[in-house]
């Protein structure tokens, strides 16, 4: 059996392709995952060295498995939020823990979350500090996207991040009746919803659902000559930025209740980009 350098035995969880082992630390254990090739020198060099160099040599190989294994991540604990910690957040703290968070997603050093005990401290209430609007893209999920955990986000998803009754609906709940202190529209590169409004497509309910992002298409400028379709990225992602201002737009155009609140400095309202080729998340003003 291995040793780590404080004599706690490690444990291999799983022998397929590699192995994992169990490091102790403080109240989390560490998960090492060792290729089959790996498992085997460590052993090897373990069965050849004297005790005490087994202490040194695990100490030097752990480490060196900890740095090439970017997805173990941080140790900092993690806080889930209370009415209590909600109510302490301002709109600018609020923008500023997404933007961090996404910093953590984008270096691969997201935060460890013990989800089980999320669900747990969550199950009797929720208090998120932001609401964010989303692309239905898979490829979007804004609680990865952002490093955060359960009851820290509300996110309304729909195909093009629009904003119709059902949408403003949900912000006002979130702000006015939940808490949330900021709202987020994000838009991502190369949308399928996008590129449908460019190229006008008819299908369906999708129809009136495209028909949402064309005053965006509407509003990009374009060279004479220039092709206004999805065969021009350059054109797709100058009208996915419209959109979003157009969503910003509507959301303090058609709901009372919210642009009074953001007018007050109750709620914060801002736009973004996520890029899907790296991960980032650019913010920009309304």
């Amino acid at each position: 059996m291995l040793l780590d350098p404080f004599k706690r035995p490690l444990e291999p969880a799983r022998q397929m392709v590699g192995c994992v082992y169990g490091r102790p630390h403080g109240q989390h254990v560490d998960l090492l995952w060792l290729t089959s090739q790996k498992h085997m020198e460590i052993k090897s060099c373990f069965m050849k060295t004297s005790n005490c160099l087994k202490l040194l040599l695990g100490a030097l190989l752990l480490t060196g498995c900890v740095a090439s294994h970017q997805s173990a991540g941080p140790t900092a604990q993690t806080q889930t939020q209370t009415r209590e910690t909600q109510a302490t957040i301002t709109p600018s703290q609020a923008l500023t823990l997404l933007k961090a968070g996404n910093e953590r997603f984008v270096s691969g050093q997201m935060l460890h979350r013990d989800l089980r005990q999320e669900v747990q401290r969550t199950s009797s209430g929720q208090y998120p500090f932001a609401v964010v609007v989303s692309c239905l893209d898979s490829r979007v999920p804004v609680e990865l996207v952002f490093d955060q955990g359960l009851g820290d986000l509300f996110n309304a998803r729909v195909a093009g991040n629009v904003v119709n009754e059902d949408i403003l609906g949900s912000l006002e709940f979130a702000t006015k009746v939940s808490g949330s202190k900021l709202i987020v529209v994000l838009g991502h590169t190369s949308c399928g919803a996008i590129k449908g409004a460019c190229d006008d497509v008819q299908l369906g309910h999708l129809t009136a659902l495209l028909a949402r992002i064309k005053p965006a298409v509407d509003s990009v400028q374009t060279e004479p000559g220039e092709t206004r379709s999805s065969k021009n990225s350059a054109f797709v992602e100058k009208v996915a930025e419209a959109n979003v201002h157009h969503a910003l737009k509507t959301i303090r155009t058609q709901s009372l209740i919210l642009n009074e609140m953001i007018e007050k400095g109750q709620v914060g309202l801002v736009g973004g980009n996520y890029d899907l080729g790296t991960g980032k998340v650019t913010f920009f003003s309304e």
